[in-house]
């Protein structure tokens, strides 16, 4: 039996950790590593056209299964293009381990051609980053990355020049025990005994609920109905949190809708649940305030809190539900779920009026029928700027669907490379890129991926020709737009020149039809929708300060947006509201 060389070493190991693929461009110093892939069948080898989609698709892949999941780059430029991904993979907590191909070893330090520092370079996009320098290094060094990544949610980063991936791996290499899923984190009773004793002295609490709360949908519920508490969410908790849920009150922060902002700022504790909401400005600052979070570097970053608790949502709502008295008094619950029905009224009708007669279509009018024809268990990846407006406001979550987006790192281009990444985890499950003109053509040479690979990957291309969330900016800031407009081609005749099914879309009688028939095709397809560029958004509450750095503008070319479905479930939960 041939020895086995450090690649095919490095390879047997992330098979063991549970990594099904690797996503990457070939280049000479990974050689070794995509030789041994191509012996191995137990992963595969994805080629991408660009290494940032690389870094996308396995944090979007990490995302949708939980599990860890890799990507590759060559030595110098082939790896620096990985880390745009890897700073969102690694701000979304998703696992994902990086190999960074590095340069012949005998040359680092002395200037060589191509030559970088990765296991510098990664450092503030990682939990880990370091060069393997000897072959006996391989083994512990990988184990070590790889459990960084899963036990910390988020990335490691291993660089490893291609004449040692080529060397003969030392005998009897120890195979060591991996890492390869998280424990839960319960808190002490101190702290549940202090939580408790917060809760039963408030008359009015509120929950506000992130991604942390991803799995704890009927702990949370159970728990709101003990204590009679509305629940607001930000983005990243809506796919977890709105569904089924009877104590909605919609959505706080700049793509905010609903009550959520007063629920917040009218209860006598704030409980925030699972999330590190980034806007401070849509946080009171005149209420007592508890944190429950599995990360304790998230506890009091964003607001001072009266109270931190260190733990897992599920397992500290199983702790404190049954300790909780029982609150009678629904009446703030009440107000703030009727509060939420009209403030949802009175927006709707900004994408059902007369919107069949509209062009440029309505993007709202858009979101809302692709929310009615997708699948019930379908994935949306969506692009940062407006779409993630529409995503936030339209595609209905149901307990099976998902909606990932760089919603943290905020980066252009993400929808079409994590939707690559999503599809692979299941090829018959339904995935939809949700993409901006601009996003999409910034990474639009992975279309090819998608025809190469034939992923039934369906991009709905919302297309004003613009920088739409750009122009809202430079609104806020007294500035006219300058430099945002972009002049594009026919999409749906570039897809099919690719390969792929493509149709354009420039009235609103023709967009169900379209997207119906898109959505039926067996292989990649992309519906081009011309849509109105004076379509925007601002959030339900607005103050100077909420502006900086992010685009609201009370100009009167701005909708109010609206929500949606959203409507008829407030409708609904306001059944529960008892009548005089």
């Amino acid at each position: 039996m041939a020895k086995q060389n450090v690649a095919e070493q490095f390879v047997d190991i992330l098979v063991r950790a549970g990594v099904k693929r690797l996503y990457g461009v070939v280049g000479d110093s990974l050689n070794p590593v995509v030789d041994a892939i191509r012996r191995n069948s137990a992963i595969d080898w994805v080629h991408v056209r660009h290494e940032e989609t690389a870094a996308f698709a396995a944090g979007a892949e990490a995302q949708i299964t939980g599990r860890l999941a890799a990507c590759a780059g060559s030595c110098g430029p082939g790896n620096l293009h990985l880390i745009n991904g890897l700073y969102d993979a690694h701000r979304s907590m998703a696992p994902v381990l990086a190999l960074a191909s590095q340069i012949p070893s005998s040359e680092i330090g002395l200037g060589y051609f191509q030559e970088t520092h990765p296991e510098r370079l990664f450092t503030e996009c990682s939990h880990y980053s370091e060069l393997i320098s000897s072959p006996k290094q391989m083994p512990r060094l990988l184990q070590t990355a790889i459990q960084h990544a899963v036990g910390q949610s988020g990335v490691s980063v291993v660089s490893l020049p291609g004449d040692i991936a080529a060397e003969p791996a030392p005998d009897k290499a120890v195979e060591t025990a991996l890492v390869t899923s998280r424990p839960t984190v319960r808190p002490g009773d101190a702290e549940i005994d202090k939580l408790v004793d917060l809760i039963d002295r408030a008359e009015k609490v509120t929950l506000f609920c992130g991604s942390g709360t991803a799995g704890a949908h009927a702990e949370v519920m159970e728990f709101a109905e003990k204590i009679k508490s509305p629940i607001g969410h930000a983005l990243r908790g809506k796919e977890w949190i709105q569904y089924d849920n009877k104590f909605d009150v919609g959505m706080s922060g700049l793509l905010g809708y609903g009550a959520a902002y007063e629920a917040t700022h009218e209860c006598d504790l704030l409980i925030l649940l699972g999330t590190d909401f980034p806007y401070n400005a849509f946080l009171p600052d005149d209420v007592t305030i508890a944190q429950v979070d599995v990360r304790p570097e998230h506890l009091g970053r964003r607001s001072k809190l009266d109270l931190a608790v260190w733990g897992d949502v599920k397992e500290t709502l199983r702790c404190l539900t049954p300790r909780v008295r029982p609150k009678e008094n629904r009446r703030f619950l009440d107000k703030m779920l009727k509060k939420h029905a009209d403030a949802l009224e009175g927006v709707v009708k900004a994408y059902t009026r007369k919107v069949e007669k509209h062009t440029p279509i309505h993007p709202e009018y858009v979101a809302s029928v692709l929310d009615e024809l997708a699948d019930e268990d379908a994935v949306f990846t969506v692009d940062t700027g407006m779409c993630n407006v529409w995503a936030a406001r339209y595609i209905t979550p149901n307990g099976r669907r998902r909606v990932i987006g760089s919603f943290s790192h905020g980066s252009m281009a993400n929808a079409l490379p994590m939707a690559i990444g999503a599809q692979f985890t299941d090829r018959e499950r339904q995935v939809v890129s949700m993409s901006g003109d601009g996003g999409f053509s910034m990474l639009m040479g992975d279309f090819l991926t998608l025809v190469q690979y034939d992923l039934p990957v369906k991009v709905v291309l919302f297309n004003n020709s613009s920088l739409g969330m750009v122009e809202l900016e430079m609104l806020v800031a007294g500035l006219p737009s300058y430099g945002t407009t972009n002049k594009n081609p026919d999409f749906a005749a570039v897809a099919r020149a690719c390969g792929a099914y493509g149709v354009r879309v420039e009235k609103p009688k023709d967009l169900a039809g379209a997207l119906k028939d898109a959505l039926k095709h067996k292989g990649p397809a992309l519906v081009d929708v011309v849509t109105d560029p004076n379509a925007l958004s601002i959030p339900p509450k607005i103050s100077a300060e909420m502006v900086t750095g992010f685009a609201l503008s009370a100009s009167k070319i701005v909708l109010d947006g609206g929500v949606g479905r959203m409507l008829t479930m407030a409708r609904s939960n306001l059944r529960n509201v008892p009548r005089p």
